[in-house]
């Protein structure tokens, strides 16, 4: 599943393509895209996108002032400009200038649904490229990411502190911190030296702020690499692949000596994922 630095390479993909722009119809080809919306998108006939924003892995169009399109890509959603013919294709949005943006999905998990904008809970911006403190209703209920402007890590750390769930498990919650997945908590606790097993309140704030650091930094130099692709399930709006594959330390790497000390990593169920890890770095101590 795309996690935050993907989408993040998406939304500021598609903000200078399609912002301002005026939709003249947008087409759906399969019922699963808009199982949320069984009429479809006819509303947005005529309306103007004035922004594409993001919190966490949810992407949403601004539409007029209280309308939202939210779009969720789950597994295999991609956006792409122009695509031509597509055997994924799910919907296609044609503008007046011309321009068509296709929304593919060779699994069909990803969805568009309208929504509402509602205030956010704290007074601050929903976030990436979002001006006002505005939020659709159905992403209201996710937590700020740590590229946040309006997130502070000390608090978060403090928080954690107080949560007696596994440090992976933490990392993983979409309501507690925004856009990490299995790639980048693989990573972040890589980073940090932490074993994803351990228990969060086992473990000191100033290390729980550490992790948080490094997972931030990771998913900086990520989105600086286009995101993550192993496969062509996960390309930017042009359809180029990221390239931060090559940089990973963790995940992906179990039986390969760790790119630190040279311990063969070790690759563990988890939550019907996997944990990758090295046993020397990220031994369970506090």
């Amino acid at each position: 599943m795309p996690e935050l630095p993907e989408v993040e390479t998406i939304r500021a993909g598609l903000e200078p393509y399609i912002c301002g722009k005026e939709i003249k119809r947008i087409e759906t080809y399969h019922l699963r895209v808009s199982r949320h919306d069984p009429d479809g998108f006819t509303k947005f006939s005529g309306e103007t996108i004035s922004e594409v924003a993001r919190r966490g892995k949810y992407l949403w169009f601004r539409i007029g002032q209280t309308q939202a399109l939210v779009a969720h890509l789950r597994m295999s959603g991609q956006f792409r400009i122009n695509s031509g013919p597509h055997p994924h294709l799910r919907a296609s949005f044609f503008f007046t200038d011309g321009l068509r943006l296709d929304f593919l999905d060779q699994r069909t998990f990803g969805y568009l649904h309208a929504d509402t904008l509602i205030p956010t809970e704290d007074g601050f911006p929903g976030w990436q490229g979002s001006q006002d403190a505005l939020i659709p209703s159905s992403v209201a209920h996710i937590a700020r990411d740590l590229l946040d402007d309006n997130i502070y890590l000390a608090d978060l750390a403090a928080r954690a502190k107080q949560k007696q769930k596994r440090i992976k498990s933490l990392l993983l919650d979409q309501s507690f911190v925004a856009g990490i997945g299995n790639i980048y908590a693989d990573e972040a606790l890589w980073e940090a030296k932490i074993n994803g097993m351990m228990p969060a309140n086992k473990i000191p704030v100033a290390r729980l702020k550490k992790l948080f650091i490094a997972a931030a930094n990771v998913m900086t130099r990520s989105i600086a690499a286009g995101g993550t692709s192993f496969d062509a399930l996960y390309v930017n709006v042009n359809g180029s692949s990221g390239y931060f594959a090559r940089e990973l330390n963790a995940y992906g790497r179990g039986g390969l000596p760790c790119n630190r000390c040279g311990t063969l990593m070790i690759r563990e169920p988890f939550m019907g994922r996997s944990s990758t890890f090295c046993p020397k770095c990220q031994a369970c101590r506090k």
